[in-house]
């Protein structure tokens, strides 16, 4: 459980895709102008993470990886498919993304209209391959793992592209300088929440720096216990040598 709650925690503030690796820029700068056209292609996005990073789990595991196949057989447990990795998540979210957008254009014309081609864009949005590929990279291991990660990423994003669309329509009523009107005040404040975002990255370490600082306050401890030792055969030694030329002077007074 503490292994899932990490994960979701870490991949919506610590490692979110617009602020930490920057992906998805594209839509992310053109849909964000106002709030409720980035709340539909948010979801969007988190609906498509959510089904894509398991489902290309799912292949990576059963199909791509290195000895995949054994359960097919012995016959075919040395093919490695892992160069179809590329072809096949594309086609799993390209796949996903016709769905959604099959769906909204169903349920929410205004919403489509509003989307426009940014939409059908998402099967080329490097947030969501990159979702697949860093799941792929960091060998999650089951699949509730993975469905995490999807979800956590799809959150991040939508956070994202959310808080920059309400400073965007708030901005409108600011006396922003001419230089800095439309995409170059955006990405000056796009850059100050990704600094912003990156203070999260001591969230999850605490325990780990408690434990560190635990083992270096023992081995410094253990360091000025050695010293002291040392100091105080030194003192003895000091103290021998001194009473032996005491009883060498007084010898030779005598």
């Amino acid at each position: 459980m503490l292994e899932h709650v990490e994960l979701f925690f870490k991949s919506i503030f610590i490692d979110n895709m617009v602020f930490a690796v920057f992906l998805g820029m594209c839509s992310y700068l053109a849909v964000s102008k106002k709030v409720a056209t980035a709340v539909g292609l948010g979801a969007a996005v988190i609906f498509v993470l959510a089904v894509t990073v398991p489902m290309n789990w799912l292949l990576d595991k059963y199909l791509l990886q290195d000895g995949a196949l054994a359960w097919l057989g012995p016959e075919y447990a040395e093919y490695n498919l892992s160069f179809l990795s590329f072809i096949l998540f594309i086609a799993t979210i390209a796949t996903m993304v016709q769905l959604v957008e099959i769906v909204v254009e169903k349920f929410s014309p205004s919403l489509y209209n509003s989307l426009g081609i940014f939409l059908p864009l998402i099967a080329v949005n490097c947030a969501i391959l990159g979702g697949s590929l860093f799941m792929q990279a960091r060998e999650i291991e089951t699949f509730g793992l993975a469905f995490n990660y999807g979800v956590s990423s799809g959150i991040g994003w939508f956070l994202a592209i959310l808080a920059i669309a309400a400073i965007r329509e708030k901005i409108r009523y600011s006396n922003v300088p001419a230089p800095l009107r439309g995409l170059g005040i955006t990405f000056i404040i796009t850059g100050l929440m990704g600094i912003g975002f990156q203070s999260f990255g001591g969230m999850l370490t605490g325990g780990g720096d408690a434990e560190e600082t635990t083992e270096t306050e023992t081995a410094v401890d253990k360091i000025e216990t050695e010293d002291l030792g040392t100091l105080e055969l030194n003192k003895e030694k000091n103290k021998e040598i001194d009473e032996n030329d005491i009883s060498y002077n007084d010898a030779i007074k005598k």
